[in-house]
């Protein structure tokens, strides 16, 4: 496994005082397509997020969404990785952490770089790595409805 990514999780103990719950380097990355690395930090679900409890939820098994809540998660992109066009049913923000990377979009790209920053708002696209390096992304998907436009749905695919 590539992508080292530490998770420091903090919660309390019985007495109520804040502590450090979790502090490890990530064992859980999962590959969902060949050149693309991912560990989910946190999850959530519902809304106001519930901060109780002592499970780790960033070993919930999710997809790109999670209904009604929230994924927090770190993903590498290595060079020349496989093509997966595709749209989620989440907001997505977005932060370039290292490297370069383009987004293509229905008849345009975008080239992002590390400090770049983006919001995904339900559109299809995918990610290309054109460069020597991985490129790696800190992504926080929200759950949202399917996106409207003209009379037209347009749910998430791929």
């Amino acid at each position: 496994m590539a992508l080292k990514v530490r998770r420091v999780i903090t919660g309390h103990d019985k007495n109520g005082r804040a502590i450090v719950k979790i502090d490890e380097v990530a064992k859980h990355a999962r590959s969902g397509r060949a050149g693309a690395t991912s560990v989910n930090i946190w999850t959530t679900e519902g809304f106001p997020a519930n901060n109780d409890g002592d499970a780790d939820a960033g070993l919930r098994e999710v997809a790109t969404t999670l209904a009604n809540g929230t994924i927090f998660r770190i993903i590498e992109f290595a060079p020349g990785l496989a093509a997966r066009n595709h749209r989620t049913d989440s907001i997505d923000y977005i932060v370039i952490m290292s490297g370069e990377i383009d987004m293509e979009l229905d008849g345009s790209t975008v080239h992002l770089k590390a400090g770049d920053v983006m919001v995904q708002r339900g559109t299809i696209h995918n990610w290309v790595n054109r460069g020597t390096a991985p490129c790696t992304l800190a992504v926080v998907l929200v759950d949202a409805k399917s996106v409207e436009a003209g009379s037209k749905t347009l749910p998430a695919v791929g």
